[in-house]
């Protein structure tokens, strides 16, 4: 079987877009299941990849990050990786790539599947300010129900989200299918390189904070509730790892509460290694973000064995469950400090928590999503042959 994936973003762009998609064509592969993607092109791509095939595009405005693809060059791009026949089109972001996506499938007369990655409902309002939110919110619903009209299944990363989706009045096939972990995140990271990295003090107590830097990451309230947490444990530092538009107005905040010795900033860090030992050295994992579809993140941080202390939201509320060994605590600064003095108190606790938390993270196998992904694949195409036969 052949799949074409086509996407707005895609690697050196750190998203969890980029990962997911990274992670599924490995196994995919594992699978049988030969995979094209068409992506943008980007400064500094790296090595080369035939089975990636890059689109000129231009920067977005506003954006530092992504990339707007070229309309022409996307078609052409597309007409190319067609030269070879495939099964199905899988898109996986709604902009350009969901129209050129759809398009290409209905040519082939091919399967079209589509990933719901984003909650834009409670994504659109940090990005288009001026947009009253309840008109954002009913601007991403009649959008998000068109787009899903014209695919033939969709994939939802988390039950929450299938559930947001079928409240929308989305008629197609939602599937859940999680990105699980690669076996390479189970590897031991070593937390003393990392803190002789950053030259952090051996026995400080570390809280990080992994993913990009975005306002609806929902930062702001870790840094007011470390600060809270900081009185009863003044040792504590803050770590926030990752790149993104909400770097500067975090950095401000923490000026502005006197932080800027005990939160750091540590950027973007290599997966192959250097995250690995970054998660190895947190005393807790801290996560409070309202729109995640899954918030594999979480998964990461228990793999290696660090404490997750987080809010329960949409996707994150499928991988948050009573076995996980995390802590779940409500969205109220005092809440949530309380349960960071918690575990960082507690090394009994912390180890607890570790343990539960890397035998939960084992059961979310990257190679089994994709055996569950490939079987939707299988049904996709069985019936859009069968109506192609019709």
């Amino acid at each position: 079987m052949r799949a074409l994936l086509v996407s707005d973003v895609y690697f050196p762009r750190v998203n969890g877009v980029s990962t997911s998609i990274a992670t599924f064509r490995a196994d995919l592969a594992a699978c049988g299941v030969e995979t094209t993607l068409v992506a943008p092109r980007y400064e500094g791509n790296g090595a080369c990849d035939e089975s990636v095939i890059r689109v000129a595009s231009a920067r977005v405005p506003g954006d530092p990050e992504d990339r707007r693809m070229r309309w022409r060059a996307l078609l052409q791009a597309l007409e190319i990786a067609a030269r070879r026949p495939f099964d199905l089109v899988h898109i996986q972001t709604p902009f350009l790539a969901h129209y050129a996506g759809v398009r290409q499938a209905r040519a082939a007369r091919t399967a079209c599947l589509a990933t719901y990655h984003t909650f834009f409902e409670e994504y659109l309002h940090h990005y288009a300010a001026l947009l009253p939110r309840v008109m954002g919110r009913a601007l991403a619903r009649t959008f998000t129900r068109s787009q899903c009209r014209q695919v033939d299944a969709l994939i939802a990363p988390s039950e929450p989200m299938r559930e947001v989706l079928a409240r929308y009045g989305v008629a197609v096939p939602i599937h859940v299918v999680p990105t699980g972990l690669p076996a390479d995140r189970f590897a031991p990271g070593d937390g003393a390189r990392f803190k002789a990295l950053l030259e952090l003090p051996a026995e400080r107590p570390v809280l990080l904070y992994v993913g990009r830097i975005a306002h609806e990451k929902n930062i702001e309230f870790l840094v007011h509730s470390y600060a809270r947490a900081r009185r009863e444990v003044p040792q504590a530092l803050l770590l926030i790892a990752g790149e993104g538009p909400a770097e500067s107005t975090l950095r401000r905040l923490v000026a502005k509460l006197g932080l800027e010795r005990d939160v750091r900033f540590a950027g973007y860090l290599d997966r192959e290694r250097t995250l690995l030992d970054c998660y190895a050295a947190a005393h807790a994992f801290v996560f409070a973000s309202r729109t995640e579809t899954q918030g594999l993140v979480l998964l990461e941080a228990m793999a290696q064995g660090a404490p997750v202390i987080s809010t329960a939201e949409l996707g994150t509320r499928s991988i948050l469950k009573p076995e996980s060994g995390a802590l779940v605590a409500p969205e109220r600064v005092e809440d949530f400090a309380a349960a960071i003095v918690r575990v960082l108190r507690s090394e009994a606790l912390r180890r607890e928590m570790a343990t539960r938390s890397r035998a939960y993270a084992e059961r979310w196998s990257s190679l089994e999503m994709a055996r569950r992904l490939v079987e939707i694949y299988r049904t996709a195409q069985a019936e859009s042959s069968a109506r192609s036969r019709a």
